[in-house]
């Protein structure tokens, strides 16, 4: 399931050159990435509050065009496994139809103490697309 989440350049978002700074994407991507997690019920910060992290292992990024102040961008974001506990969420920035950049990030799933481990019940359920199940609900509710 792709989610779009819109976002608008900031003029701090540019450079000398008035376009958005490289680095800025991978920040939008976060948005993309904290969006699709909303709209599967559940935010980072919930996650994070039950003793999950998922820092990024791998990034890359694939500029095609230049984004610019005040562009209303669109960022799609999707999610796949990459691995027992890695999770891959892939991106596109959009501007009227136009893709600007696509890229990806690469994700651990660790405890607070940096120990891998697979994604818990509640999150394999969410990831899977099935965060709307009883089952869930329950297990969201609980400790």
């Amino acid at each position: 399931m792709t989610v779009h989440a819109s976002l608008r350049v900031l003029y701090g978002d540019t450079d000398a050159m008035g376009q958005a700074y490289h680095g800025n994407y991978l920040k939008w991507f976060e948005i993309g990435r904290a969006e699709w997690f909303r709209s599967k019920g559940m935010s980072y910060r919930e996650l994070e509050d039950r003793g999950v992290f998922l820092p990024v292992v791998e990034a890359h990024c694939s500029y095609i065009k230049p984004a610019f102040y005040d562009d209303v961008l669109t960022v799609r974001s999707s999610f796949r496994f990459e691995g027992r506990a890695r999770l891959r969420f892939d991106y596109e920035i959009v501007k009227n139809g136009d893709v600007l950049a696509s890229g990806y990030t690469v994700h651990a799933c660790v405890t607070r103490d940096r120990k891998v481990l697979k994604p818990p019940g509640y999150l394999r359920a969410i990831l899977d697309g099935d965060s709307a199940s009883a089952g869930l609900d329950a297990e969201l509710n609980q400790g």
